[in-house]
């Protein structure tokens, strides 16, 4: 089975919201929420994937610095084992801003679970809850 290793990421805003971006029609398990992030490419750290990704999806800034890492997922799908670090964080420039026609929420770790995830992303909600 192939491993896919994602990179995402719990952005938490002064409030201590966390956002979550909801995926697009036209991609798998669309609908879906999920922390934002993307596939790790060759050659390239977690951490130096959510730097792009971020600058990419959100066109926000952070550095590797502000990326704590927090817990990861393990989960396999019908055609792929996704392995997926979790990191947290706080610290970024600019403004959070949709660029690939994704829907955004700032929510509070005690409302994740009304928001329907990937079943990957599911087992991460009560360590959120509890670290928060």
């Amino acid at each position: 089975m192939k491993l896919v290793l994602v990179s995402a990421v719990a952005l938490i805003d002064p409030d201590g919201r966390i956002l979550l971006a909801q995926r697009p029609e036209g991609k798998s398990l669309a609908g879906l929420w999920e922390f934002p992030g993307g596939k790790v490419e060759p050659g390239e750290t977690p951490e130096a994937c959510l730097i792009r990704e971020l600058h990419e999806e959100l066109g926000i800034n952070t550095f590797e610095s502000c990326l704590a890492p927090l817990t990861f997922a393990s989960h396999s799908y019908d055609d792929f084992h996704l392995l997926m670090p979790l990191f947290a964080c706080r610290k970024w420039t600019g403004i959070v801003t949709p660029r690939e026609g994704q829907k955004l929420a700032w929510v509070r770790a005690t409302d994740l679970k009304t928001y329907p995830m990937p079943p990957a992303d599911e087992p991460l909600i009560p360590i959120l809850r509890d670290w928060l």
